[in-house]
């Protein structure tokens, strides 16, 4: 990504309120997914309005700041967005089970997924220390998961498989990342979000109360302004300087976590996180070094 001005302060606070809005998408799901507000919406109809009111996000968005596009490659979007809903889908089946903070430390291991799936289908050549990060990386997850009759997460399963699916995901989008504007994949792939998840959605939708309407728009805003973020904190400061911040992510769900929900983290919790953290700053690290 060609940098606007550099500006290493203002990425960061573009990261970190990127963290808390992702965060606070986890909330939401969360939220909806129980019965505080009703009776708890299915994850495909949570998913939807994700998909929904982000796309009127993004999309009010281009109607005002009309963007330069580029004819998009469908075949690559439509793959990218297929993993990324069922990842996302997954995601917000999960938290509705097990805490904001397991949910989301297991989430943090799509790039290990990425770096995986890059072997076969990009070809790419993995050292011992990257397969050494995945691996204590995927054992932080098996902590988490608390394999044991009486104490195993199964809901954390679905964690675990939106992690696989939002690493398929990267694969397409370091794909398109070369080929398009970062706007341009941003809307098509709200556009397309949408689409599928309308479809997906129809044999378990159900009139939401005023109170879920409001949630899942703010779901959708929230991870439409966290994307726009994101993207903005990227163009600032190199990838490298500015991504560890990314993990402050889970500061924020622990936090939520706790306010809204009275959960606080036990030591496995932490323990896992500590673990699955440890090895996706490595692997970033090594990720980083092979690019310098």
């Amino acid at each position: 990504m060609t940098l606007r001005a550099s500006n290493p302060p203002l990425a960061i606070a573009f990261m970190l309120t990127a963290t808390a809005f992702i965060a606070g998408t986890m909330l939401m799901a969360k939220t909806l997914g129980s019965d505080l507000l009703g009776d708890p919406l299915h994850p495909l109809q949570i998913s939807h309005g994700r998909f929904l009111f982000a796309f009127l996000a993004i999309g009010a968005a281009a109607a005002v700041m009309r963007p330069r596009l580029t004819r998009p490659d469908l075949r690559l979007h439509v793959g990218r967005t297929v993993f990324g809903w069922g990842g996302v889908t997954c995601m917000f089946a999960a938290v509705a089970f097990i805490p904001l903070s397991d949910a989301t430390a297991i989430s943090f291991l799509n790039p290990v997924f990425g770096m995986l799936l890059a072997i076969p289908l990009l070809g790419e050549r993995v050292g011992r220390w990257r397969w050494f990060a995945a691996l204590m990386a995927l054992c932080g997850a098996l902590v988490l998961l608390r394999p044991g009759p009486e104490t195993f997460q199964v809901a954390a399963l679905l964690a675990l498989g939106a992690a696989a699916l939002m690493g398929m995901e990267l694969i397409f989008i370091k794909k398109l990342a070369d080929r398009e504007p970062s706007f341009q994949i941003l809307l098509v792939n709200n556009a397309l979000g949408l689409v599928i998840a309308t479809l997906a959605v129809l044999p378990v939708w159900v009139p939401p109360s005023g109170a879920q309407w409001a949630a899942l728009a703010a779901l959708g805003v929230l991870m439409a302004t966290a994307q726009a973020c994101f993207v903005n904190a990227m163009a600032r400061a190199d990838a490298s300087f500015v991504t560890p911040f990314a993990y402050v992510t889970l500061i924020f769900a622990t936090l939520y976590d706790l306010l809204i929900f009275d959960v606080i983290p036990d030591a496995v919790s932490m323990l896992g996180a500590a673990i699955i953290l440890t090895g996706a700053t490595l692997l970033a690290w090594r990720e980083n070094r092979m690019r310098a």
